[in-house]
């Protein structure tokens, strides 16, 4: 059977793709070049050949699901005219019970956990992987000058935001019992509500 030829960028789309079935499966900490080069059926050299090592990988696994999973939902909410729907869309879709879901924070929580160890593996990602952010802090901006949401900073809500998505992503992603998805859906609605309501 002749093995098909791949382009470079096929080739690499091909290694990050196995990357991220072997990060979720495994975890960063347990996922090696060997294991990456086996899930994706290519030599070692093939895999050093586009990648220095398992950080820059994990990057360009993060790159790839940042675009992917918030691609549509982003699309959504800046389609949306009602500023609280358009957080809604934003926010429920990081809490669906689902099996891709807790692959994706998993990915996430293994990504922080090695920015800790090597701050500057997100500087040259920073725009692409904050995708989510970028779009809560527009929806913001323009619920606040329609009067729908009280006079707070765009950029600061939302960092505010996404540091607790990230946080109650992340004990969903490490399977923290009693945590479940409604319930982080009911968390985040709340603290989105206290931030940004008028009325409070």
């Amino acid at each position: 059977m002749t093995r098909q030829r791949l382009s470079p960028a096929e080739r690499r789309e091909q290694v990050v793709q196995a990357a991220r079935s072997v990060i979720v499966q495994r975890g960063l900490a347990g996922t090696s070049l060997r294991d990456i080069a086996a899930a994706a059926q290519v030599s070692m050299g093939t895999v050093t050949y586009h990648f220095s090592g398992v950080d820059e990988i994990l990057s360009a696994v993060v790159i790839a699901e940042s675009e992917r999973f918030y691609g549509s939902v982003v699309a959504a909410a800046d389609a949306e005219p009602d500023a609280w729907r358009a957080l809604q869309l934003l926010v429920d879709p990081l809490f669906d019970d689902a099996p891709d879901v807790e692959a994706h924070w998993r990915i996430w929580s293994d990504f922080w956990a090695a920015v800790t160890r090597r701050p500057d593996m997100a500087d040259a990602y920073a725009q692409r992987i904050r995708h989510w952010e970028a779009c809560c802090a527009r929806t913001i901006e323009r619920g606040v000058a329609a009067g729908t949401f009280r006079a707070v900073d765009p950029e600061d809500a939302a960092l505010k935001l996404a540091a607790y998505a990230d946080g109650l992503g992340t004990q969903r992603g490490q399977g923290v019992p009693g945590l479940t998805a409604e319930r982080a859906r009911a968390w985040m609605s709340e603290f989105v509500e206290l931030l940004l309501s008028p009325d409070r």
